[in-house]
């Protein structure tokens, strides 16, 4: 599998660090439990629970052994083929409105 870095060119995924899905947001720490439900309940599925998708998925890369830059990489999970990766950073910034 081929990652195209945008800062270093096209890699092997050897050169790459998984974290995991992209589209996790952190739960807001000021937010009240739904009725029934322990308070830490949010946070247990935000550091536990992860869907497994099939499909075209949005997921985080490091590229580790050369720029070191975090990546969002678009990968078709059941065949490994990608179709672009972006600066995570840049991404971040566009989701929350924020000036790049």
């Amino acid at each position: 599998m081929r990652i195209p870095c945008p800062h270093c060119g096209e890699r092997g995924h050897e050169e790459f660090l998984y974290l995991g899905d992209a589209g996790v947001r952190r739960p807001d720490g000021m937010a009240e439990a739904k009725a029934g439900e322990p308070a830490s309940r949010p946070w247990m599925d935000y550091v536990y629970l992860r869907p497994n998708p099939a499909g075209v998925h949005r997921e985080l890369w490091q590229h580790v052994h050369g720029c070191r830059a975090w990546l969002v990489v678009t990968r078709d999970t059941r065949t490994h083929a990608i179709s672009g990766a972006e600066d995570a950073r840049t991404v971040a910034l566009a989701r929350d409105g924020a000036p790049a």
